[in-house]
């Protein structure tokens, strides 16, 4: 069965799936120049040991769309894999094979243990050789160029150079179970040369494929599936969902941070003249018509009473670049709009000049909710950046988009 996802910049790419959705993912990766029929074997082995696999064609090659912009760079094809993991079922284990690996590693270099699960690379770039990884590439292009299965601009756009010089310069690895398989062949007894692993993570697990040559993944499956379903099972077992139940306050509390939200900054004016403001993820559109929304607030917070008797509000929800923000009016500090660039709106009410979005309220309703207030505002006046990303909250921790 096929499978269409939307990557970087609205290109539609294709893939091949396998296996039940509820059984724990795994997303496979052909490098550039290949189709993702090598990996069909695989795929059909990894789905028969119990994982949901998707089989994808990177933009460019088989059914998935060929740009008419030829935007093959390096990091088009990341952003591809990132818009890719934020739409499957849940976080996969990833398998990359050639130069497709340095993508994946580039698509998890920031946050990404809560992309993926574990990472297979399969005949990685030798130490981030350019002139490794571009042999390889030409080779595999000729070869698909042959069956029609890959934009010959590939050649010309997909830079390597390039491409290595960002994996040489990247941050630590991600925290995740890696494996590393390697074909090697045998001459007189001994091993050749394996592919330096410098530039891989230094606690990835090394798997060699022996009396064979390169490409062992597609011309000796069994032998390759095993390891790989060796190393699934071992350091990404397929344990059922366990799910934590109870009454009490702990779970609770765990249970409503499975619902992933935005972060606001609620803004009032005092008496005297003085903004104030706390940090609130608890807001819900209410209404259109009538204009409505609702925030919560805690009755410990500290400008709760001036919330509870405000006539006006603003709502201001916060763009990813504001986490410091949000973490300021979540503390104690004293002058929070100190680092907060802010102006008064047309209601009198403070609003951060650079937020996301910005809502300015009149009070509409006020009611009493065990130990918070739900204060209900009738929207005056609104205004947002659309080129921004949101700042995510989700189970405790700040979280932002990885896709485009």
């Amino acid at each position: 069965m096929s499978i269409t996802f939307t990557g970087f910049a609205g290109v539609k790419l294709n893939a091949d799936r396998a296996g039940s959705p509820d059984d724990p993912p795994v997303l496979l990766i052909h490098p550039p120049g290949r189709s993702r029929k090598m990996w069909t074997a695989a795929a059909r082995q990894l789905a028969e040991a119990g994982r949901y696999v998707v089989n994808l064609s990177l933009r460019g090659h088989d059914d998935s769309e060929w740009p008419k912009d030829q935007r093959y760079g390096f990091d088009a094809h990341v952003e591809d894999i990132r818009a890719v993991l934020g739409q499957l079922p849940a976080r996969p284990a990833i398998v990359a094979r050639g130069l497709s690996a340095w993508i994946a590693l580039a698509a998890l270099e920031d946050d990404g243990a809560n992309l993926a699960t574990g990472l297979a690379l399969a005949d990685p770039p030798e130490a981030l050789s350019v002139q490794a990884g571009e042999a390889a590439m030409a080779q595999a292009i000729e070869r698909a160029e042959e069956a029609d299965a890959c934009d010959s601009a590939l050649r010309d756009v997909f830079d390597v150079a390039g491409a290595a010089a960002r994996m040489a310069a990247a941050s630590e690895p991600p925290p995740l179970p890696v494996l590393i398989v390697v074909s090697a062949s045998v001459t007189n007894g001994e091993e050749a040369r394996l592919p330096a692993a410098a530039s891989y993570p230094p606690f990835a697990e090394i798997a060699v494929i022996t009396d064979h040559g390169r490409f062992a993944d597609v011309e000796r499956a069994d032998e390759f599936s095993g390891v790989l379903v060796d190393f699934l099972e071992r350091d990404v077992p397929r344990a059922p969902p366990e799910f934590r139940s109870g009454a009490d306050a702990r779970t609770l509390r765990d249970a409503l941070g499975c619902f992933a939200t935005g972060v606001t900054v609620v803004t009032a004016m005092s008496e005297d003249g003085e903004p104030a403001g706390l940090t609130v993820n608890s807001f819900t559109s209410v209404s259109l018509d009538p204009p409505l929304l609702l925030v919560c607030i805690s009755e410990t917070a500290g400008s709760f009473d001036l919330l509870k008797r405000t006539s006006h509000f603003a709502v201001n929800v916060l763009h990813i670049g504001q986490q410091p923000t949000s973490h300021r009016f979540a503390t104690s500090e004293e002058d929070r709009f100190a680092g907060a660039p802010w102006e008064q709106g047309a209601s009198g009410a403070p609003i951060l000049t650079n937020a996301l979005a910005t809502f300015e309220c009149a009070r509409h309703a006020c009611h009493t909710g065990g130990d918070h207030i739900i204060l209900v505002g009738a929207v005056e006046r609104a205004r947002f950046e659309p080129q921004r990303d949101p700042l995510l909250y989700f189970r405790g921790k700040y979280r932002r988009l990885h896709f485009t």
